[in-house]
Formats: C-alpha cells, structure tokens, sequence
C-alpha cells in the first residue's frame, strides 16, 4: 500500500487536535479502569503489581510528518492527565513494517501496541501476534463503525483492533479536460467512461501522449490493484471466494475489467508507463481511480488548479451498479503484552470516546464531539470508518467555508459516502502474497506481456497454489 505524503499544515492538524486531547471523560483521567475491559478481555488481568506504573509502546508507520506530530499530540494529552500508564511511541516507515512486527515478535521485543496495514491481519493473527478485542470494547466497534472498517479489522468474525484510517476509492475526473472535450459532468457508467477516455486522450503529430484520458498506476501494489479492484467491486466481482481460500478473479466480471483496462491502452486513451502520480495533478490524466488521501496530496500540488478537480463514485456498466473498495489500518493489543488491559484502556480512550474537536480550518462554532482518532486522521487528510465523526467534521459533504478557506473539502463526499457500499479488501494469512501476485499479472495485461486470458489463467493457478500452502 502507498503511503501518501500529507500537505496539511501540520499546525492545523494540531489545533483540530489540541480540543479532542485535552480531557479525560468520567473522571478517568489516573489511568484507573475508564475501560470496562481492564482484565485486557481474556480473563488473566494485566502483568505487574496492581496499581504498580506502567509504561505502554505503540508501534507505527507514522514516521514522517505531520502523521508523526498529530499522533504525538495525542499521545501527549493521554500522558499528561493519565498518572499511572504512560505511552511512548515509535515509528518505522510504512515498507519496513510488517517486517518489523514480526522480526521484533520472534525476538520477544514486540510492542505492547501495533497499527498494522488489515491486509496483513490474518498472517498476524496465525503468527501469534494480536489478541482479541475484549467483548465490550467488540460491542462497541461493531455499533459505532462501517461494516467494511468492522469486516477488515476482523478475521472469521473475531475483531483484532479498532479500525483507524480508513480508504475506499473513487474516480478523481478534470472539469477543464471534460470540458473542453464538451462533456458535462463525469461518467456515471463504464461506456461513458469509454466514451469520456477517447474524448479527452490528446497525442502530438509525433505520436507521444500528451493527454490521457484514463490513468493506470504502476507505483506499487495498492495503485494497480487498488484501481482494478474497485473496478471489480462496481462490476459485482471478488478478487477471492467468500471463504478467501481461492480466486475469483478468472470470473466474467474479472475477464470484464481487465478488458476495459486494456482496450483503453489499446485505442490511446491510457498509457501505464506514465506517471500517473506526477501526469494527474499537471493536468495531464482527464479521469483516475485511487483512494481519498489523494485529495490532500493534490490540494497541495496543484494550488489554485485544484478547484477543477472533481471525484465521483467508480461507475459500473449499468448506471445504478454501485461499488468500489475498502482498505485501512487497525490498532491492536500484541498477544505477548504484559499490560493488556491497561494497552486496552489506552485504545478505547483514543478511539472509543468522544470529546470535542474543532472541524478543520475553523477557529469558531465550538468543538464537535468525535473519538480522538477521527480528529487525527482528519487533521492529516484521512478518514476513520466511523461515518458519524466524519460527517461532523467535515461538515456533512466535506463542503468548504463560505470565504473558501475552510479546511473540508467536497471532494471528500464520494469517499464518506462509499463508507457505506465499499467491499474490504481480503485479510486471510496470504493475502499480501495473493496481493502481489495479482499485481503482476495485470501489469503483464497493462503492458503487453500477456493475453487477459492467459493472465486471468495464471493469476488464478499462482494464487490458488500460494492460497492452499501451508502457514
């Protein structure tokens, strides 16, 4: 998966913070049980002395800035109105991260906390790595978040951790280029999208693009899969069977998808060697898929052209086919934690009670009330799989201030709504494998290297083979 870089001001995200930060609701603020769940949900209790100090490490890929700064602002407030359990945090970047988990878990040095990509719950949960989430913390996950963000979060039913940032995604269009093509608005079905792509696709008398009218990246797993799933999803189509135990990506809306895409490169109006990450926001990509944490990257590279940037659901064939996908990140107990309970505590503390925040880019109107988690993943440009902490501070569809200079944004609205319809993306103890996998053989459709049949018959006979070895 990508890892965006964040262009928000790291000052605003602290000021959307210091308000969620601050308090300790009911009382709770020693470190004293605010948690129901203090005996960490698997009847044992927590190691050490009763009442004895504690300090609790979170690992993270939140590195860089501002994700570094908005989680310590956070952790901070934690520490300073909770006397008895302290939190440290530490940050490897995003590639070297499931490595690290399960290098430092070997060596018995796993972190008592981790925030780990859902793609990899399943292989984490079969290492020995997460612990359930107690039943009452369960309960309320289950009530107050989307069943995608539930559904990724968990393996055969069981939770393993609150679900953090949450991505669907969505197509990301150019007004002007539709324009000038003369079209009105964005495609609402895959022979719109067609029609659209060939529209806006410009070459020189040379013959070297100068336009694309739909963009493919090849940046890494979560960009050429990531698109090519959603297309799935909005065709009715699963990657794997319900049981996750084999493809079903060789199926008719599979072969459908990957024939789009194709045809697209085949008549001009796509060219996968281009980077889409670098062609989007100068103007060169009339329509894209990717995820929402695209909006903050391009609000900050493209200035003032960003008002030309609209996003809208991932059509289907039919007009009324609906679906795209669902990625994000959980924070989990490790299953070796001495501190269960108190590591518990810490987590509903974060993700489970609301205080106020103010929405982003307003200093007035008072705070609304969100989990601390919304308000982080807000201040960096992301979402939570909590929808009605979103809509509060985004202020319904995410749109701006009267004078503009709110920070929502309507773009925004598409990826909240698709909250709703979004598929998760398969967590089984292969599935990062079977992810890979999956990327090859559609760049080899992308680039030439292979037929969509043969493709589809090699995916399906490489993932089946790595989906039925033993862990």
């Amino acid at each position: 998966m990508r890892r965006r870089t964040f262009t928000a001001g790291a000052a605003a995200g602290a000021a959307l913070l210091a308000g969620a930060g601050c308090d300790a609701p009911g009382g709770a603020g020693h470190g004293d049980g605010e948690h129901g769940d203090g005996d960490g949900g698997d009847g044992r209790g927590s190691g050490g002395r009763r009442g004895a100090p504690v300090t609790l490490t979170v690992l993270t890929h939140y590195a860089s800035e501002p994700l570094a700064s908005a989680l310590q602002t956070v952790v901070d407030a934690w520490n300073a109105t909770h006397r008895r359990i302290t939190v440290r945090t530490a940050a490897v970047k995003f590639p070297d991260l499931l490595t690290t988990y399960m290098v430092r878990q070997a060596a018995g040095q796993g972190a008592d906390i981790i925030h780990p990509y859902c793609l990899w719950t399943g292989q984490l949960v079969r290492a020995g790595v997460l612990r359930p989430v107690p039943p009452t913390a369960t309960r309320q996950i289950r009530r107050d978040f989307t069943p995608a963000a539930v559904a990724a979060s968990s393996v055969h039913g069981t939770l393993y951790g609150y679900p953090t940032e949450v991505q669907t995604y969505a197509l990301y269009y150019n007004k002007r280029l539709l324009r000038q093509a003369g079209i009105d608005g964005p495609p609402g079905t895959w022979q719109e999208l067609e029609d659209a792509a060939y529209r806006t696709a410009r070459r020189d008398r040379h013959g070297n693009m100068l336009v694309q009218g739909f963009g493919l990246s090849r940046a890494d797993d979560a960009s050429v899969v990531g698109q090519t799933l959603a297309l799935l999803a909005a065709r009715g189509g699963t990657f794997l069977t319900s049981d996750g135990r084999r493809t079903a990506i060789g199926s008719a809306a599979g072969r459908d998808v990957l024939d789009l895409e194709r045809r697209l490169i085949d008549r001009g109006a796509a060219d996968s060697g281009i980077s889409l990450l670098r062609a989007f926001p100068s103007g060169q990509v009339a329509m894209a898929i990717n995820a929402g944490w695209w909006t903050a990257s391009l609000r900050g590279a493209m200035g003032a052209d960003y008002r030309e940037v609209g996003v809208a659901p991932v059509p289907g064939p039919a007009p009324d086919d609906r679906g795209t996908l669902a990625t994000g990140f959980l924070l989990g107990v490790n299953a070796k934690s001495r501190y269960p309970g108190e590591a518990w505590e810490f987590l509903h503390w974060l993700n489970g009670v609301r205080a106020p925040a103010a929405r982003p880019g307003r200093s007035a109107g008072g705070g609304v009330p969100v989990s601390r988690m919304s308000a982080l993943q807000v201040s960096v440009g992301s979402m939570t799989g909590r929808a009605d902490d979103m809509r509060a501070l985004l202020g319904g569809d995410g749109e701006r201030d009267a004078d503009g200079r709110g920070g929502g944004d309507r773009n925004l609205g598409p990826f909240l709504d698709a909250l709703r319809y979004a598929v998760p993306e398969p967590n089984g103890p292969r599935a990062q494998q079977a992810k890979s996998l999956l990327r090859k053989n559609i760049e080899d459709v992308w680039t030439g290297r292979a037929s969509v049949d043969a493709a589809l018959r090699t995916a399906g006979r490489q993932i089946d083979q790595e989906l039925s070895r033993p862990y």
